[in-house]
């Protein structure tokens, strides 16, 4: 039987899912942790299956055989057309008698805030940006790479520091060290060589996403064409989240911007002070911070919203999560 009162909260990354059984007065109940959710490559029914483990683990260990709501943030729950086919295929599943799929973002936007109030731009593999109100509007991109307008992310870097080092190499572009950092980091002596490597599977496609950080050390050398890069990406990032709060008429008063990611939580100096001076300068009643509480929190707490709980024991939930 189900727990009156009670959610399963679900944060369900490309790498990773994390899952999290609460109770209305915000206590946990069970977590577990299982594989990436993947559905544009293997179909939503076998991602679907990859949450089982987890779900049925945590559902366990709370003693429940399904919970009052379901609050899933995933990847690549990219539309609102995808998270109503995601939900639906979850609510087959039968884990809780409502379901609620949202994008991952909103889970750290929602981890990062005391109301569902503010906006997030989330910078990892790839770049995102989201905003909501207590009262229900949000704002959203579509997030589908270079076809609905993005650049950034972890892997667009590579990419374009690919893009300049290659042309570097050749004469076709301006000098920089990018030309030597980048096939360096595999062992290799030049662009050509990585060029050959990449293009000939010697070097997975997986392992493009290890040239980011090389990319931040080498603009943090001074390499002029590196830092152009990380500029250009505090640029964008910056109007992400500029479009968001002006979409959700909160330019004029304080908002919260939160900034989430493997790329932004790293500590990048350039990165970073880029990002506060042009936030200060184009949004003034922006609030920037960081957000390094885990993301699931926020699954629970938009679950905890659903449910309409108080303060109080959104508190206890956050401070479970948030404590040591």
């Amino acid at each position: 039987m189900g727990l009156t009162g009670s959610v399963l909260a679900i944060d369900a990354g490309n790498s990773k899912t994390d899952v999290a059984v609460v109770t209305t007065d915000g206590d946990v109940l069970a977590t577990a942790r299982g594989g990436g959710f993947r559905p544009p490559a293997v179909g939503i029914q076998t991602a679907l299956d990859t949450l089982t483990e987890p779900v049925t683990e945590a559902l366990h260990t709370a003693s429940l055989d399904s919970v009052t709501h379901v609050s899933a943030c995933l990847a690549n729950a990219d539309l609102p057309l995808e998270e109503e086919q995601l939900a639906a295929a979850l609510h087959a599943r039968a884990w809780g008698e409502s379901v609620e799929v949202r994008n991952d973002t909103f889970a750290i936007l929602r981890a990062g805030v005391a109301e569902p109030r503010g906006v997030a731009v989330v910078c990892g593999a790839g770049i995102n940006c989201v905003g909501m109100r207590p009262d229900g509007r949000t704002a959203r991109f579509p997030a589908l790479g270079r076809i609905s307008g993005d650049w950034g992310g972890g892997w667009g870097l590579a990419e374009e520091a690919l893009w300049h080092a290659a042309r570097a190499e050749d004469g076709r572009g301006a000098p920089t060290s990018l030309a030597e950092t980048l096939p360096a980091h595999f062992s290799l002596p030049s662009m050509y060589a990585l060029i050959e490597a990449l293009h000939l599977g010697h070097i997975p496609l997986s392992r493009r996403h290890e040239l980011t950080p090389v990319l931040f050390a080498t603009a943090a050398s001074g390499d002029p064409v590196a830092r152009s890069l990380v500029d250009r990406l505090s640029d964008e990032i910056v109007t992400m989240a500029v479009v968001a709060l002006r979409r959700l008429d909160l330019l004029s008063e304080e908002t919260p911007v939160l900034l989430g990611g493997g790329v932004l939580t790293a500590g990048h100096t350039q990165l970073d002070d880029g990002v506060h001076t042009l936030l200060a300068a184009r949004a003034p009643k922006a609030v920037p911070q960081v957000v390094r509480q885990p993301p699931v929190l926020g699954a629970a707490l938009l679950g905890l919203d659903h449910l309409r709980t108080d303060a109080a024991e959104q508190e206890r939930l956050r401070s479970h999560f948030t404590a040591g």
